[in-house]
């Protein structure tokens, strides 16, 4: 029981179904693993580290600067525990070299 506007529609249809080809995205082209978040995430510690041992203020914003690197550049997937305690080292980097020096910064060079 077939209407006969089907038979019409068959007839007019502009789409060539033979030339239909299923999209399948190349894996080459695109990747996913980008290395900055990782980067900027071990060098937030380091400096931080060097902001604490070393008491070097400059040190410590260029880590709160490289946390702040690393979580804008993150993936919503990755693990924010990592994240969250390099922002807490960087963090008590800063305070803790002003707790101890409360002078301003003055430049390293």
């Amino acid at each position: 029981m077939s209407s006969p506007y089907a038979a019409i529609n068959n007839s007019a249809d502009p789409k060539r179904s033979a030339k239909v080809h299923r999209y399948k995205p190349s894996t080459a082209a695109v990747s996913t693993d980008d290395p900055t978040p990782d980067y900027m995430n071990l060098l937030g510690m380091i400096f931080s580290m060097c902001g604490l041992m070393m008491k070097m203020k400059w040190c410590a914003w260029a880590a709160v600067y490289c946390a702040c690197i690393s979580f804008a550049n993150s993936r919503s997937s990755e693990d924010t525990k990592q994240i969250l305690s390099s922002f807490m080292l960087s963090i008590s980097a800063v305070v803790m070299s002003y707790l101890q020096n409360p002078q301003p910064m003055t430049p390293p060079w």
